[in-house]
């Protein structure tokens, strides 16, 4: 249950039965997971020690302290909302006061579905002359996820390839058979690691798991100038059947990004955390292209303790004066909560999308507590009639994509990133193509839908989650 609110790993795996071709068997599924859980524990305690400490004090710090701010019938907070408006320059500089990192310029290309991100994908593999690296939470064991290792096997022909996963992630997702069928007589490879290495010169490692704490990034460069990040995984369920965002990237910021995934990938190596005490390779950041914006890199690491992304959320919604529109397919975070049922009790514009049926039975239980609380703040709740995965939340005219979901994990304990952007066309390309579909595509949820007895319960238990 750790990984519900991670991807397709709950419900989905109840469906498993039904589409076993596109599934781990139940004992090799269970057998992945045991060598998984060992390289979370022993081998990440050896490879990443000081990285199992920090992740450790975070767990056993925020968890309990989450149950306890989250149940507080009073909550006092004597610091005054910020008078900076979000999308204003002031109100950058306010978020550069408080330590965030510094902006730089890139070009946004948004890339919506699967059937936006996946023609994508394939022109920058096919473009691609000097380097391909690929960060995941899930790569998938399906029928999609084998048509593009087979692709990048070709490529890693010509260019040099490296792809980088979640190793729990992965695992527990390999046990989850999506909901559509694949080819008759599909047989899943068992390790898609050892698939991806096998008879190619694709270089492959896992993040591992201390603390059974996931590295929820998904990132892909492509020659050091062009990367794509969100929210999408490698699989069926990202290809058709989910509603999500990933946002194309141009320009200076992209050298960033890219000294991200190399640090991640270092880190996911034999030496571990003494990987951390090598000199990092210089990357010459790319050229400023046309209709390059400010764009913020924000990130959640326990074991670097960062937590720039809940500081900045929590900024932006504080400091609201006219709207705040969020789509997010786990919104259990009591602080977050909070903020946003205060913000619509002072006049607020606030609207947000929740899936109908999500991946996960406790998740959507929390979801409609906090439905509920928002409601009767006079918030609207929406539902999206499939499941949306989308972590896209503005606050006037500041925004955020990435992949963050609304929750104790992405908040204070995985590592996440987001990229934050106050221009107000890209601002206004995000109603475009997102929020105002997305409205009229969705169902406003009524009050009396929400209740439930059990949803007070769900919603304590998915704050863990």
């Amino acid at each position: 249950m750790v990984f519900s609110a991670c991807g397709s790993l709950h419900s989905n795996a109840d469906r498993s039965a039904e589409r076993r071709p596109q599934a781990s068997d139940s004992v090799t599924g269970k057998s992945q997971l045991a060598v998984s859980a060992f390289r979370a524990t022993t081998l990440a305690a050896v490879r990443q020690p000081y990285t199992t400490v920090r992740t450790g004090l975070a767990v056993f710090w925020h968890r309990p302290k989450e149950i306890v701010s989250g149940n507080l019938p009073v909550r006092l907070d004597l610091t005054p909302p910020p008078v900076e408006v979000p999308g204003s320059e002031e109100f950058e500089m306010l978020l550069d006061r408080q330590g965030m990192p510094n902006r730089e310029s890139g070009r946004l290309t948004w890339l919506v579905d699967g059937r936006e991100f996946f023609p994508e994908l394939d022109r920058r593999l096919a473009a691609a002359k000097e380097r391909v690296d690929l960060q995941f939470f899930i790569y998938d064991n399906d029928d999609v996820a084998v048509q593009y290792a087979d692709r990048l096997k070709a490529k890693a022909e010509t260019v040099p390839v490296r792809v980088l996963f979640d190793d729990l992630g992965s695992s527990f997702a390999h046990t989850a058979a999506p909901e559509t069928p694949g080819p008759r007589g599909f047989v899943p490879p068992a390790d898609m690691a050892v698939y991806l290495k096998n008879d190619s010169r694709i270089q492959v490692r896992r993040s591992l798991n201390p603390w059974l704490v996931c590295d929820h990034t998904k990132l892909l460069v492509f020659d050091r100038r062009t990367a794509i990040m969100g929210g999408m995984n490698m699989g069926r369920e990202y290809y058709s059947e989910w509603h999500d965002v990933m946002v194309k990237v141009e320009g200076p910021i992209v050298g960033r990004l890219q000294g991200e995934f190399s640090r991640a990938w270092r880190k996911a190596g034999p030496w571990g955390d003494l990987a951390m005490f090598q000199r990092p390779r210089f990357f010459r950041k790319p050229e400023p292209v046309d209709g390059g914006v400010p764009l913020r890199l924000l990130r959640t690491d326990a074991a670097a303790g960062q937590e720039q992304i809940l500081k900045s959320t929590l900024l932006g919604i504080r400091a609201a004066k006219k709207r705040i529109w969020i789509e997010n397919p786990y919104f259990a975070h009591d602080d977050i909560a909070i903020e946003v049922e205060a913000a619509a009790r002072r006049g607020v514009d606030v609207r947000v999308i929740l899936p109908a049926r999500g991946d996960s039975t406790i998740m959507d239980a929390g979801n409609l507590g906090t439905a509920r609380g928002l409601i009767e703040a006079g918030a609207k709740v929406y539902r999206y009639p499939r499941m949306t995965h989308m972590k896209v939340i503005i606050c006037d005219g500041w925004a955020q994509v990435g992949s963050a979901n609304l929750d104790i994990l992405s908040m204070r304990i995985n590592r996440e990133m987001n990229l934050a952007f106050s221009d107000p066309a890209t601002v206004r390309d995000l109603e475009r193509k997102v929020f105002l579909p997305d409205f009229r595509a969705s169902k406003l949820v009524r009050h009396e839908e929400t209740t439930s007895p059990v949803a007070p319960i769900a919603e304590a238990v998915a704050d863990q989650l």
